[in-house]
């Protein structure tokens, strides 16, 4: 692929004056960062998200090959899309994000399938449309900057992903009566050893893989050995099955990539739909998942969403008031 070259940073002023007190979701539980939600309106971030979900994505072998990674979900309000940003108050930057739609605002197609980011590699059953999509909020382009990618970030590397999931907690508790699932695609780059690939796709399927006739993978990924690794896993409980997995992986020289880890472990009911080519990015693998929000292990929802219900009904209200506005 053909790589141009990224465009300039966005001036941290015009940042700032769109990510003020209107947008402002909540503080994070560690490393002192703050949580915004913004829409398209927010064009100077949405400008910047765009060149660092870029740069990301390239250092991990994927990207669209653009001077920024922007498309009409980004852009365009009608899709209904918006943007979860984990900002640096101290370094005055966006250190990472989640793109999400609540799925009742979704936009239909004429063949009555939804017209989400993730249409164009998963087709949505009947049943999935009429008793998940409505109370749904899909996730994606999820990133971290490559500076914060680094030990030398110190607690604002180690806690970057968590505290994403501080935010996507904040706004399951803010739509409640809306949205108890969430839907989203764990990522796997093509420079990811095949074999370590292959193996946590029959782990993910032998202990996930129970609602895959809800989303049909328009161009799935087949294990040729499949067999064989899910012997590695015979008889064994989730735990003692998760240790064997991260040692077998340990063996291709890599580690269990962070946000597949992260969403094993968020929920013993979490759904995997199987694997396939995202041949829009750069042809990486992505495998689609779905989390319902009250099945998630106690400690994650107490370290991700009590802190945050602390601001009591009332006030939660009100902020759900101000971010509907925007």
């Amino acid at each position: 692929m053909n790589m141009k070259p990224i465009i300039e940073p966005v001036e941290r002023t015009l940042l700032e004056a769109e990510l003020n007190q209107d947008r402002f979701l909540r503080t994070t539980n560690r490393a002192g960062n703050q949580l915004f939600v913004v829409g398209p309106e927010a064009v100077h971030v949405i400008r910047e998200i765009g060149r660092l979900r870029e740069i990301a994505f390239r250092n991990d072998g994927g990207g669209t090959g653009e001077p920024l990674d922007l498309d009409k979900f980004d852009t365009d309000p009608a899709y209904g899309y918006r943007q979860l940003v984990l900002w640096d108050p101290e370094a005055r930057e966006i250190i990472g994000g989640y793109r999400f739609c609540l799925c009742d605002e979704a936009v239909f197609d004429k063949n009555g399938q939804p017209i989400l980011t993730s249409s164009h590699m998963f087709e949505f059953s009947k049943k999935f449309i009429k008793d998940y999509l409505p109370y749904t909020m899909e996730l994606g382009r999820s990133f971290v900057s490559v500076e914060y990618q680094s030990s030398k970030a110190g607690a604002k590397s180690l806690y970057a992903l968590d505290n994403l999931f501080d935010g996507i907690a904040a706004i399951g508790i803010l739509y409640k009566k809306k949205i108890k699932y969430f839907f989203g695609k764990a990522t796997i780059y093509r420079e990811y050893p095949a074999e370590a690939r292959e193996i946590i796709m029959c782990f993910m399927k032998k202990y996930f893989g129970k609602g895959r006739r809800l989303i049909h993978i328009r161009k799935e990924v087949t294990v040729d050995k499949a067999q064989r690794y899910m012997r590695l896993f015979r008889g064994l409980e989730y735990k003692e099955a998760f240790r064997v997995l991260k040692t077998e992986v340990m063996k291709y020289g890599v580690s269990i990539p962070p946000l597949v880890n992260t969403y094993m472990n968020l929920s013993p009911t979490m759904i995997f739909f199987g694997t396939g080519i995202n041949d829009e990015f750069g042809d990486i693998y992505d495998s689609g998942i779905l989390v319902t929000f009250e099945d998630m292990y106690p400690e994650k929802r107490k370290r991700h969403a009590d802190s945050f219900m602390q601001l009591g009904w009332q006030n939660l209200r009100k902020l759900v008031k101000r971010l509907q506005r925007r």
